[in-house]
């Protein structure tokens, strides 16, 4: 049976909460094969480019486009592990979803749980200048976007201090030495492998892989969903929208009004869960952009 806005016009605002969790529910709960496959082959392809690299079987330019694509999917399972997706708190498998995301966000050297906190700032004051601590990516338009993300990997970027105050006021201070160590380690790493003679390995399997990937995930994951950035709400302060790329391109983040509703619904489960959900976010008014 076809469902379209209409048939949810007439619904006041408990009904209509009401069919959005049922939908949204059917879409959790069910263990993220999807996502755990993703993080540990994506883990262990990269890895294997190091003695690849190093003893000559793969060439460092090869190994350098990989080791990029590698650094551009491995947010993806740390941030479904940041919103419990695996388990909450109490559950039998709450230690493999920590796991998850400690595994695989020290490849982008950072500490999983400053990701977590910050991330969760930014679902809870999404677009608020003041207190969105990922608004520093917001953007006039799509090089703008690039640039800022670009500007925002110098030392004085305004997102690092943003993270700084995030973590300041929501109590959890103690996090910025989590983020030391994780940034101190990695530095380390790149000295000693330039110091022992792999330098330029480093720089092409690591560093600036690492650097575009953040790139390219600030551009997909921040700006394209929430542009202008101007809207705040449930309903407004996230869209769809329908990217060049497509939708694994812009690593499903054409759905990410659904992520924003409903945060523990997979990725993968995303564009289900929003073909079953437009009829009633097109009563609602969200911004769907013809998707």
């Amino acid at each position: 049976m076809t469902v379209d806005a209409a048939d949810y016009a007439g619904l006041n605002e408990t009904e209509l909460m009401k069919c959005e969790r049922e939908i949204a529910r059917r879409h959790m709960g069910r263990f993220p094969w999807f996502m755990v496959v993703w993080a540990f082959a994506n883990m262990a392809v990269w890895l294997s480019l190091w003695p690849l690299v190093l003893y000559g079987f793969l060439p460092l330019w090869a190994g350098f486009l990989i080791a990029t694509v590698n650094m551009t999917l491995v947010y993806l399972p740390t941030h479904d592990a940041q919103h419990d997706i695996i388990a909450r708190p109490g559950e039998r498998l709450r230690w493999f979803n920590e796991f998850l995301g400690h595994a695989t966000s020290w490849m982008i050297a950072s500490s999983f749980e400053v990701l977590r906190q910050t991330h969760l700032e930014h679902h809870r004051h999404t677009n608020d200048p003041a207190l969105d601590p990922d608004y520093a990516t917001s953007a006039r338009g799509a090089w703008h976007a690039i640039w800022r993300s670009i500007r925002e990997r110098q030392p004085d970027g305004e997102r690092g201090k943003a993270y700084e105050e995030c973590l300041t006021r929501i109590g959890r201070s103690d996090l910025l030495l989590h983020a030391a160590v994780y940034n101190f380690v990695y530095l380390a790493v790149l000295c000693v492998a330039a110091w022992s003679g792999y330098g330029l390995e480093a720089f092409f399997l690591w560093w600036l892989p690492l650097q575009l990937a953040f790139i390219y995930i600030d551009f997909f994951l921040s700006w394209a969903p929430h542009h202008p950035a101007e809207a705040t709400g449930r309903y407004r302060d996230t869209r769809a929208f329908r990217s060049r790329l497509g939708n694994v391109l812009s690593l499903g983040m054409q759905y990410h009004i659904v992520h924003h509703l409903h945060p523990r619904i997979p990725l993968d489960r995303n564009p289900a869960a929003y073909r079953e959900l437009r009829p009633i976010l097109e009563a609602r008014g969200c911004r769907l952009n013809g998707i």
